[in-house]
């Protein structure tokens, strides 16, 4: 009988006990679909790795900051360049302006028969303001005004009843502004009210001994 069912038998196909107790080599010991084990490290790895990103976006945020600063800081010293390029040629000039026009005064005051010689310095004069007016400078005078020390230098103080304290009554020399700075200040005298004059101590005549 064990002959005949053994004969019976697919071709290749054993049976018996043994083919039950078999099992394929490498079969996974834990059943399908069941958690694994996180890898050691990992989370840590991933921790570091994002806080490095985080870092070196702040670092360009930064950067981007800074460089956006220094295109502003640039274009306003470019400007700024333009503006007062010609500060220093400017204050060369106007001492020779303030000789023209002093002796342009003096001229005035002293020889009125030489009208065209005067005539001839009035118009230099005023060809010299407007070649400083083309490069923004602008002289200005104080005279009358109230006494400012951000745009007049005091050089005195003059005794006057007829202007209140602190008025410019006099210009010794004018100021000038290159386009919205102060190129230099005016030079004034500063009027005050005049000093009462006390009468002199009279002296009662002294102690008989």
């Amino acid at each position: 009988m064990e002959e005949q069912n053994n004969a019976n038998a697919t071709p290749g196909q054993e049976t018996g006990p043994e083919t039950a107790a078999e099992s394929p080599p490498n079969a996974p010991a834990a059943a399908e679909g069941g958690d694994r084990e996180p890898i050691p490290g990992l989370e840590e790895q991933l921790a570091a790795s994002r806080a490095e990103v985080e870092k070196f976006k702040d670092l360009h945020l930064r950067a981007c900051a800074d460089l956006e600063n220094f295109r502003k800081r640039v274009r306003k010293e470019k400007d700024e360049l333009i503006r007062y390029g010609n500060e220093g040629l400017i204050r060369e000039l106007l001492p020779v302006l303030d000789n023209l026009e002093r002796a342009v005064e003096h001229a005035r005051q002293e020889q009125k028969e030489s009208g065209g010689l005067l005539q001839g310095v009035e118009m230099t004069v005023g060809q010299f303001q407007k070649a400083l007016e083309k490069f923004g400078a602008v002289p200005f005078s104080a005279l009358g005004e109230v006494f400012d020390p951000a745009r007049h230098e005091a050089m005195g103080q003059m005794e006057s009843a007829e202007h209140p304290p602190n008025t410019v009554v006099q210009e010794l020399q004018k100021g000038c502004r290159l386009n919205d700075r102060l190129l230099r200040p005016a030079m004034v005298m500063v009027s005050r009210l005049p000093q009462e004059k006390s009468a002199p101590d009279i002296e009662i005549g002294g102690n008989n001994n």
